[in-house]
């Protein structure tokens, strides 16, 4: 038998010189298209098994990242924030309605829109900003060991209180915290903090003491606080009006950017752009002192 290149020999001198540019041409087409082929899956071959080293390494980066100590302290961290600011944790913050009571009483506050609209104004330019800054403030102070700065916060927040049953309910609720937490939840540094207040201490900047002396980031532990300071406010609310299960959720969703930008000013604030504006809110604890009939303690 002849060889393959024979066979093709003979086969071109058997026919025209027409004939036999055509099987040259398709020769060479088909040789180009199979080198193309070939360098295209040699160049698919080349991505392939760049890109799995690439992925692998992405994995094994995120799969570290979940097993670190950054990633351990972040669960220790949330598992103490959930504690100390969830309704169970006995500082007894359900006996507080921060004025509520008389704003229901006096008509100001009669259903769910109205009960948003006053604890939005309250957040924004009232207690509840004020109180974001001096937790900032108390654990910027605590965090880098300045005692004479974090004695002058403490002082001036005790003072910062618009009515005696506020000062009531914010002493009595820091103070409990503090207790709870040397108690429970014991660090070192935490009594030198505390020591170094020497006086009233009110809840903001318990709190703000506490979560820097275990080392819990700011930013988180004053959204932690905010929303527990809105969701007492609801509790309350929801008792007094009275409100539904449904229509209290639907009020703490509607304040979530409230408390969001409420956390972000006072990220930034200091001691110089504290102020209140809530005039309404601070007669409501007033008027609450000599309320008829009670059922909180402020």
């Amino acid at each position: 038998m002849p060889a393959p290149h024979m066979v093709m020999r003979m086969t071109i001198m058997r026919t025209t010189p027409a004939t036999t540019m055509r099987m040259i041409t398709t020769m060479i087409t088909t040789t180009m298209m199979i080198n193309t082929i070939i360098t295209m899956t040699n160049i698919a071959i080349t991505s392939i098994t760049t890109a799995i080293p690439m992925l692998m390494t992405t994995n094994e980066r995120r799969a570290a990242d979940c097993r670190g100590v950054m990633a351990e302290a972040d669960h220790a961290a949330l598992y103490r924030l959930l504690t100390w600011l969830s309704p169970s944790f006995p500082v007894g913050g359900f006996s507080y309605s921060s004025g509520i009571e008389w704003a229901v009483e006096a008509g100001d506050i009669k259903d769910a829109a109205s009960l948003r609209d006053w604890l939005a104004a309250v957040l924004t330019d009232g207690s509840g900003f004020c109180d974001g800054v001096f937790l900032a403030q108390a654990h910027r102070a605590t965090e880098a060991g300045d005692h004479a700065a974090l004695h002058d916060i403490s002082e001036l927040a005790a003072a910062f209180v618009p009515s005696r049953e506020r000062q009531l309910e914010t002493s009595a609720q820091g103070r409990a915290f503090i207790e709870i937490a040397r108690s429970a939840w014991y660090c070192d540094g935490l009594d030198q903090a505390v020591a170094a207040c020497n006086g009233v201490i009110v809840y903001p900047v318990a709190v703000g003491i506490v979560s820097a002396a275990h080392a819990i980031p700011l930013v988180p532990s004053l959204h932690a606080f905010l929303h527990a300071l809105v969701s007492n406010w609801i509790s309350a609310g929801a008792r007094l009006i009275p409100l539904g299960q449904t229509d209290s959720q639907r009020v703490l969703a509607a304040l979530e950017p409230v408390v969001a930008a409420t956390a972000s000013r006072a990220m930034t604030a200091t001691l110089d752009d504290l102020g209140s504006a809530t005039f309404r809110a601070d007669l409501a604890s007033m008027r609450h002192e000599t309320q008829y009939t009670r059922l909180f303690r402020s």
